[in-house]
């Protein structure tokens, strides 16, 4: 019987191991990057405000929401609201008030 790579419909498809993947080249994709230029102070406001905008979508969809669902987007709004606290703190330190 033949060696064939391809998989066939009675053999399903090999799931790669580790190596297989480590051993893949890789290439940045370029479509959706963070400017290397940009300063921390500009990268940890726009994370404040698009953590910000996730606490008002998940907080909104939990109000439409009932049950363990709701539970869910609930503790999810608070883990976001963490992470923004988090990052208000590093721009507090970043640029003290006065």
């Amino acid at each position: 019987m033949p060696n064939n790579s391809k998989p066939t419909q009675d053999t399903p498809e090999r799931i790669p191991s580790a190596a297989d993947i480590r051993a893949t080249p890789r290439t940045l994709c370029k479509m959706f990057i963070v400017n290397p230029e940009l300063d921390i102070e500009t990268l940890l406001a726009h994370a404040c405000e698009s953590l910000a905008s996730a606490n008002v979508m998940t907080m909104d969809l939990a109000d439409r929401t009932e049950g363990t669902s709701r539970n869910t987007l609930l503790g999810i709004a608070q883990v976001i609201n963490m992470g923004e606290l988090a990052v208000n703190r590093a721009l507090d330190h970043l640029d003290p008030v006065g």
